[in-house]
């Protein structure tokens, strides 16, 4: 059967992806090894844990497959901006080289960031979103940002940030004060299951500043209510409702500012449970299903069949 291969080497996760002819959609991926009470990688790191595993996750992915492998892509920064570049992604790109030029098929390149809102726009069923300008937030570990999105014959979407945080992305936000609560690295998960269990209304002013956002304040207010010994539950849902109310508000004053377009949820961050509840019901938002919201190579396969598609 005819497929596409997608590669993605992010800071924390390995992941290979297929999309084949009909639609359908395999991919596997692997979290990085994050050393006990570490907030995360070094770039030698991870571009060594990379190297060691990324064979291993495409032989796991092509096993048993019989495939007519038509383009691969990959990758290679983490946005579609000038200078915009991180050492993790080399790995992919050398990898999705090779075979490229071993199976004589033609070879892509695609930001990380456009993958992650491809990734949501493939599992959420709404290729629709490509007709027109949406905005779209990718919320993760290393990135908070919101941007435009525009269809683009050449790159399928083109994209350009029209709000960021000024500081702390959410996800360090969110594993920093999991770290300080005993949580395991990456905290989200474990996060959401304490804020699940605290159930009284909470007062939240986020900081806001025009369509972008600072969070190191909210990591103060944690450490605080710690020292004070407030209790875990408590905690953990201030952080998340800080985060929550922040992208609410920046979203609020996207759509003053550009109009009142769809908007798309990215990113490992928005798995989380109450921030999807919440942002669906005043936005009618999209989002990725939840296997598709952390780092994965979904979204950079759907965009190499659909860039092979557009050139044929």
């Amino acid at each position: 059967m005819n497929s596409y291969l997608g590669i993605d080497t992010s800071n924390y996760t390995t992941s290979a992806a297929i999309i084949f002819e009909n639609g359908s959609l395999k991919h596997v991926k692997k979290l990085l090894p994050v050393k006990p009470g570490a907030l995360g990688l070094r770039q030698n790191e991870a571009v060594f844990h990379h190297v060691n595993r990324l064979p291993e996750i495409i032989e796991e992915l092509l096993r048993d497959e019989k495939l007519s492998m038509k383009a691969i892509g990959v990758s290679s920064k983490p946005r579609d901006e000038e200078n915009s570049y991180m050492p993790c992604f080399t790995v992919g790109v050398s990898q999705a080289k090779i075979l490229s030029s071993f199976l004589k098929v033609p070879y892509y390149e695609f930001s990380h960031q456009s993958g992650h809102i491809m990734a949501a726009i493939y599992s959420a069923k709404r290729f629709d979103l490509l007709n027109n300008k949406f905005l779209a937030f990718h919320v993760s570990g290393g990135t908070t940002e919101a941007v435009l999105v525009a269809p683009d014959a050449g790159k399928i979407i083109s994209t350009k940030i029209v709000g960021e945080t000024l500081d702390l992305t959410a996800g360090q936000l969110i594993d920093r004060v999991g770290l300080m609560l005993g949580l395991n690295f990456p905290a989200g998960a474990e996060l959401e299951k304490l804020a699940l269990n605290y159930n009284e209304k909470l007062a939240i002013k986020p900081c806001v500043k025009g369509t972008d956002c600072c969070l190191s304040g909210v990591q103060n207010i944690c450490e605080k209510m710690r020292e004070n010994g407030e209790e875990k539950n408590k905690i953990a849902k201030v952080c998340i409702e800080y985060v929550c109310d922040t992208l609410d508000k920046m979203c609020e004053n996207l759509r003053l500012k550009y109009g009142n377009m769809p908007v798309l949820f990215s990113g490992g961050v928005m798995a989380n449970s109450i921030m999807r509840e919440k942002l669906s019901l005043k936005y009618k938002a999209i989002f990725a299903q939840a296997e598709f919201s952390s780092d994965n190579a979904a979204g950079i396969a759907v965009l190499t069949k659909m860039r092979l598609e557009n050139n044929g």
